[in-house]
């Protein structure tokens, strides 16, 4: 299973040295500040799908792949298919590449679950090959904004603080079959939720944003 309760108290970093800006494929979740059950109302999911479908717009070396929104974090899949041009080869000399199906990227960030905190652009307005914090703060940023504008004009329920948490948990994926296994879990984790690990009843991970 993606998640495993236990291994959450690790630090929140990222894979140590590995570079996100390099193609390959990311299981990311972002989960509500709080847990709070703001993502259920329909109006707030159609808000939250349209914004994910939005970041190959923004970023046009990313594409999506596998989403679902719960009723208080999302999962999905964000493919990097075009590196950084300031980005070099890897240790082995050899840049990632991607073919007519996603690349994946050499390494692995532990599992899905493990924390990361999302970085800011380089360079304003540059977003060809845009590393994965950039992404996720991106996509945050906007969706936060909407949420907002809904509260104040259409009586969405209003949040304390901030939107989302701060950090989010990223996997990178390994190949097919890993791609197939965390696709599988999205596609399955609506019907799962009450065994969630991120549902409100279940206890909260030691460190986690509260």
């Amino acid at each position: 299973m993606p998640y495993d309760p236990q291994k959450h108290h690790r630090r929140s970093i990222r894979l140590k040295g590995y570079e996100y800006a390099r193609p390959g494929a990311y299981f990311v979740t972002i989960c509500v500040q709080h847990r709070e059950l703001l993502l259920e109302p329909e109006p707030v999911r159609a808000m939250i799908q349209k914004w994910w479908d939005k970041l190959p717009e923004k970023f046009p070396h990313a594409e999506t792949d596998a989403f679902v929104i719960m009723p208080n974090h999302i999962h999905g899949i964000v493919v990097i298919v075009g590196a950084d041009p300031r980005v070099g080869p890897d240790a082995a000399g050899q840049t990632q590449g991607v073919g007519p199906t996603p690349g994946f990227a050499p390494t692995d960030s532990t599992r899905p679950g493990e924390p990361t905190t999302p970085g800011e652009h380089t360079t304003p307005g540059e977003h060809t090959g845009s590393p994965l914090p950039t992404i996720v703060q991106w996509f945050k940023t906007m969706t936060t904004n909407e949420y907002i504008r809904g509260v104040k004009q259409l009586g969405w329920m209003p949040f304390p603080g901030k939107l989302w948490q701060r950090n989010y948990w990223d996997h990178v994926v390994r190949n097919e079959v890993d791609l197939a296994r965390i696709r599988e879990y999205i596609q399955n984790n609506p019907t799962r939720w009450a065994e969630d690990a991120l549902h409100p009843s279940a206890s909260p991970f030691p460190g986690e944003s509260s």
